[in-house]
């Protein structure tokens, strides 16, 4: 049987473990697949660069068209990164005929309608599982294993580096600043953490698991953003005196026709299934109406697992070659895109306040909260030793965001209010 030849767009951490699992399990792709499967080309910036793996010199080149244009390269598999001339890259793979496999989260966040459309138009497979959690088969559980179910929502932690910072804060009481230090010299963050910590890696994440939960086409800018840079000690520390655990959760809700999707700090009650994943990892909660609860578990980056997800892909193309049936596994979205207002978005919240140490503050407070029709669930209140002023934490019931933003706006207008130190969202 004719080998499979494949062309590697990136050798760094990923691009390594996709040539250390060839390599390594090539008797078990022979058994899945039927034929060798060879790595041809690679592509590299810097033909001296020492490498992770063993590579033959003559495998390396510097020129993207030596894989685009090779007939007899069947697949790219991309891990390179980048945006705009990585698509440019794809979309000329796929022009030619050849099979793509992704791990750009990024690239398929912001242009994966458009990549896919040109994928069927040529009768290619694009694969993505490694873009979402990792070595964590979540998109082809949700595509494959749930396709028969209606997902309703999607809730998850899918960053890695806000998990590690959040969890040590949590267990050691340090500081955010203490601790995305540590974490970018142990190489869980990046020099520039700005993607991770405010946010934006999470949401084109889920951006690519809204679309496939909820067969609907999301944009990036659907998503409502909020990272984890202003969360304090004394936030977490409170949160656990209330029975809660804090998490960058991923969110994605559908109700009847319209959907939410947001990614933002908040707190997780303690027997909360995601409460327990520490560290690095990644899991991802699905609801589905015939399935109930699932939740999938594992590492969410790094060399192997990622690359895993890679192969996995690969072989997956490989098998629609010996079928024939390649280009026909792409499903569009079913849905017209139907987004909720925010008074059709409902949470519970954490209020942290500074307060004048007055008699009738808090009476204040209630009313605007009972004007709008929100109710308070848990209330702390503490003094502060200096500038006589009160600190009062509050939980409260289910409410609308547009109600909560409005009794917030009403609390900043009130003299006696200092200031609104944090406010997060709470999970049920």
């Amino acid at each position: 049987m004719k080998a499979i030849s494949i062309g590697l767009l990136g050798l760094g951490t990923v691009g390594s473990g996709v040539v250390q699992i060839i390599k390594k399990h090539q008797d078990k792709l022979m058994h899945q697949v039927g034929c060798p499967v060879v790595i041809k080309k690679v592509l590299v910036k810097d033909l001296n660069k020492e490498r992770a793996v063993e590579i033959e010199e003559e495998q390396l080149t510097t020129n993207p068209d030596d894989i685009l244009l090779d007939k007899e390269i069947d697949v790219v598999i991309e891990v390179m990164g980048g945006i705009d001339a990585t698509k440019d890259y794809l979309i000329t793979a796929l022009r030619y005929g050849k099979h793509v496999v992704t791990a750009n989260k990024d690239l398929m966040a912001l242009h994966g309608t458009e990549l896919l459309t040109v994928a069927s138009e040529y009768g290619c497979d694009l694969f993505y599982e490694a873009s979402v959690a990792g070595g964590i088969p979540i998109l082809r559980s949700l595509v494959d294993g749930l396709a028969s179910d209606r997902i309703t929502q999607l809730m998850g932690i899918v960053n890695g580096t806000t998990n590690y910072i959040l969890t040590k804060m949590s267990n050691e009481g340090r500081s955010y600043d203490e601790v995305l230090k540590e974490a970018q010299e142990l190489g869980f963050a990046e020099a520039d953490p700005t993607a991770d910590v405010e946010g934006l890696d999470a949401a084109r994440k889920m951006t690519i698991l809204a679309t496939l939960g909820f067969s609907m086409h999301i944009d990036l800018e659907d998503v409502k953003v909020s990272g984890i840079s202003n969360v304090t000690e004394e936030d977490i520390r409170y949160g656990k005196q209330l029975g809660y655990t804090m998490k960058l959760i991923g969110h994605a809700h559908r109700e009847g026709e319209k959907v939410e999707v947001s990614v933002a700090p908040t707190f997780l009650p303690n027997n909360h299934p995601l409460a327990s994943v520490q560290n690095e990892y990644n899991a991802v909660y699905v609801y589905g109406e015939a399935v109930g609860e699932t939740m999938f578990y594992g590492p969410g980056a790094g060399s192997l697992p990622t690359a895993t997800a890679v192969v996995s892909d690969l072989v997956n193309v490989i098998k629609n070659l010996r079928l024939g049936v390649n280009g026909k596994s792409a499903v569009t979205p079913q849905y017209p895109k139907r987004l909720k207002d925010d008074s059709e978005k409902y949470s519970k919240y954490f209020l942290r306040i500074h307060v004048e140490d007055e008699v009738g503050v808090f009476a204040e407070i209630t009313s605007i909260f009972a004007k709008n029709g929100v109710s308070f669930e848990k209330i702390l209140q503490l003094p502060v030793k200096k500038n006589e002023v009160s600190e009062i934490v509050l939980v409260t019931h289910r409410t609308s965001i547009s109600n909560y933003e409005q009794s917030l706006q009403e609390l900043n207008d009130l003299s006696a209010v200092r200031e609104i130190k944090s406010a997060y969202k709470v999970v049920r």
